[in-house]
């Protein structure tokens, strides 16, 4: 085209048209819809064929500043500003409806959905015209769309201080809205050269659900110091006291387990998917802090060594032990006494007597029950969340497992120190410092079976019957090695002979009676098998002295080997009774009162005749 006057006119007009064409596709949502879509094509293609005429025949200037129509670029400013027009016309709606409402956090959520409405329509609607001028055109527009919201849910992020329904809802809105953008991105790159990596590079994650995840974890934490809390200052209160329910268990434990319950059930009301993943960060917390508990509900109650008492130095008998130990009966009846009165007076106040001991026995077992209870129904909430998954659900069966172990160790720790407290504390009046004190036949075993008798009534009415069992059985071990230690360490107040066997053995047995109790109490291989030591030691009160020694001798020499040749060793105490043990048999020996026994260990040993 060489006339210029021509060439200027067609610019001009072309430049009009372009600009026409333009001024449409940048604004295509306000001119364009369904069904109107073939005038769309028809502005494209005008706007196209005109860029391309000036580029090639008419206008040096417009090839210097473009080359193309660019449907890209165009594309993209008219996404980014229907973008803001939904966005103002969200914000306006929730003003209208909110105005009361401080909190406007949802509006993100709502406009996720009119978001992903508009990628839905820009696929169905515009792209397979536009995709002819631009293959990735609605790759363009979604990341172009991806690239909007990201920018305001940036901005939602940084602001979050914790956890709350609405910032989950927006945050899941987020996570589906970005879902729907790759999707309808990746479908409309299948034929490109690069499966669409370009444009998914385009659009940077949103990382929703690590924001949600930090967020529950933080919420957690939340809740876990929270019960911590309430855990030590439902102990500070705690008196231990059975009597403060029907189920006799402490009420610290029934708040504590209700708080965590609270925080389960919140946990999995928590609109998220991830539930499966998380669940583990809020149990282990919960489980330490039942532990600690349950650490504190057994702490200070002691233990078995706590309450046996120290066994005196070995002493040798003498013919006047027996009349001297009469003398000193009256002397340690009026100190029994006195420790009785005081015992009872302990046993009265703060949170370590006997039936607070009972009160935490039953509350262990109270907690043991229940964590069964919530790990079951933790599975239930599982299966039934959005984050259902057989494998993990069954894995939690592990849930509490620590707490129940500790449940478990703590139960048997208390009914051993409760036990032994019973025998060696409360009751040592009438077995430490009654039974056999003197002559055998007038400080017999009947005192302390009628006091033990009258424990064991509150024992029954008090405690948890799934533990009842145990507690009695301890109880009786505790009684059976009181009373070995009286028969075999038992101080020099106490002298047996030959005589005295018939009356012991029989005392025993009243004792292994009353747990029996005709049927109606602890089994009686139960019994059998406790009792076991006890009869086995018994008969060395009724063997002769002489037979005795020797036995000592050999069963020394078989322990100590050569080294006992030339003099015999003096075996330490073990507290391992056995009538083949040498220690048991020199005990015997000490509390026989025979002549020949105290000659033999005043040559052998020179054990002194009193302490």
């Amino acid at each position: 085209m060489k006339d210029p006057n021509y060439s200027k006119i067609l610019s001009s007009t072309l430049s009009a048209i372009l600009g026409w064409a333009e001024k449409r596709l940048l604004a295509y949502h306000n001119y364009f819809h369904s069904d109107n879509t073939e005038l769309l094509e028809c502005v494209v293609s005008v706007g196209v064929l005109s860029a391309k005429i000036m580029v090639e025949d008419i206008s040096h200037e417009y090839r210097k500043k473009r080359k193309e129509f660019d449907v890209a670029h165009e594309r993209v400013f008219s996404v980014d500003n229907v973008f803001r027009q939904i966005m103002e016309k969200v914000k306006s709606s929730k003003r209208s409806s909110n105005k009361n409402q401080q909190n406007q956090l949802p509006f993100l959520s709502i406009l996720a959905q009119d978001v992903s409405t508009l990628a839905f329509s820009e696929k169905a609607i515009f792209s397979p015209i536009l995709k002819r001028w631009h293959p990735l055109s609605a790759g363009v527009a979604v990341a172009t769309l991806h690239s909007c919201y990201g920018n305001e849910l940036k901005q939602f992020v940084s602001s979050i201080g914790e956890l709350t329904p609405d910032i989950l809802q927006v945050l899941r809105a987020a996570e589906k809205l970005e879902k729907d953008l790759v999707q309808i991105a990746v479908e409309n790159s299948v034929d490109s050269e690069d499966g669409g990596k370009s444009i998914i590079r385009e659009m940077p994650p949103y990382e929703a659900e690590s924001v949600v995840s930090n967020l529950v974890k933080s919420w957690i934490k939340t809740r876990l110091d929270r019960l911590k809390e309430w855990v030590d200052r439902n102990l500070q209160q705690e008196v231990w006291d059975p009597r403060a329910n029907k189920e006799r268990f402490a009420p610290s434990s029934v708040e504590v387990l209700r708080i965590v319950d609270e925080a389960l059930e919140a946990f999995f009301l928590l609109p998220i998917s991830i539930h499966a993943a998380l669940l583990p960060d809020l149990t282990n917390g919960i489980d330490r802090c039942l532990q600690h508990y349950i650490s504190k509900a057994k702490s200070g109650c002691g233990t078995r060594s706590t309450f046996v008492p120290s066994m005196p130095a070995l002493t040798r008998c003498s013919s006047r032990s027996k009349v001297s130990g009469v003398f000193k009966k009256k002397e340690k009846f009026q100190k029994a006494q006195s420790r009785k009165s005081q015992v009872g007076t302990t046993n009265g106040n703060g949170s370590f007597g006997i039936p607070q001991l009972y009160c935490r026995i039953n509350t262990l077992q109270h907690i043991r029950t229940e964590l069964d209870v919530l790990a079951k129904r933790t599975i239930v909430h599982l299966r039934s969340s959005e984050s259902h998954n057989n494998n993990i659900a069954n894995g939690t069966g592990k849930a509490f497992e620590l707490s129940a172990a500790a449940c478990l160790e703590g139960i048997q720790q208390l009914c051993e120190a409760t036990a032994y407290k019973v025998i060696f504390q409360d009751l040592s009046h009438v077995l430490w410092d009654g039974l056999y004190v003197g002559e055998v036949s007038s400080s017999r075993i009947e005192p302390f079976l009628q006091e033990l008798e009258h424990y064991l009534e509150v024992l029954s009415l008090t405690v948890h019957d799934r533990v009842r069992t145990r507690v009695i059985t301890e109880v009786m071990k505790a009684s059976f090695d009181g009373f070995l230690l009286v028969l075999l360490a038992g101080g020099p107040a106490r002298a047996f002979s030959l005589q005295d066997y018939e009356t012991i053995a029989e005392d025993f047995k009243f004792l292994t009676d009353l747990f029996w109790s005709n049927g109606d109490g602890l089994p009686a291989d139960l019994i059998q098998k406790f009792s076991t030591t006890v009869k086995a030691i018994l008969p060395l009160f009724h063997t002769e002295t002489d037979s005795l020694i020797e036995q000592f001798k050999y069963m020394t020499a078989e322990s100590y080997g050569s080294s006992a040749k030339s003099k015999l060793p003096l075996p330490p105490t073990s507290g391992q009774w056995s009538p083949t043990e040498p220690n048991t048999l020199l005990r015997v020996l000490c509390y026989r009162s025979d002549e020949t026994a105290a000659k033999f260990l005043k040559k052998t040993y020179n054990l002194p005749k009193k302490l």
